[in-house]
């Protein structure tokens, strides 16, 4: 009896350790922006790299970039203004890990910050 209840508890403690070790949030959408180097109709070219740092698929990505304005054209699909906020690819799903980049123009650069996602287990 006291071998299986040991059993029992470790299973138990794996499971946790398990869940806890994959649990994302909204923290792990990294977002970087560098400049290029580029100028295009007098502003300044910058690369936004944002990643999915955990291994749990998100979807449905928001970020916060009121104001937003870019002389280049930023692809719609990839980056969809809808006033303050910014649908990220269409709200499909980012697998774990993977990477979304995209280039405006610009000047000041924005504070892209993400604020909702879905989060799926994994």
């Amino acid at each position: 009896m006291a071998i299986t209840f040991k059993y029992l508890i470790t299973i138990l403690f794996l499971t946790v350790v398990i869940r806890g070790s994959s649990y994302c949030s909204l923290n792990n959408i990294n977002i970087g922006t560098t400049r290029s180097g580029r100028i295009i109709d007098g502003k300044p070219e910058w690369n936004v790299v944002l990643i999915n740092n955990c291994s749990c698929v998100q979807s449905h990505i928001r970020l916060a970039c009121k104001g937003f304005r870019s002389v280049e054209n930023v692809n719609s699909s990839i980056l969809s203004i809808q006033g303050d906020s910014c649908l990220l690819i269409n709200g499909y799903p980012l697998k774990g890990f993977d990477t979304v980049r995209f280039s405006y123009a610009w000047d000041p650069p924005f504070l892209l910050m993400p604020t909702s996602s879905r989060i799926y287990r994994c």
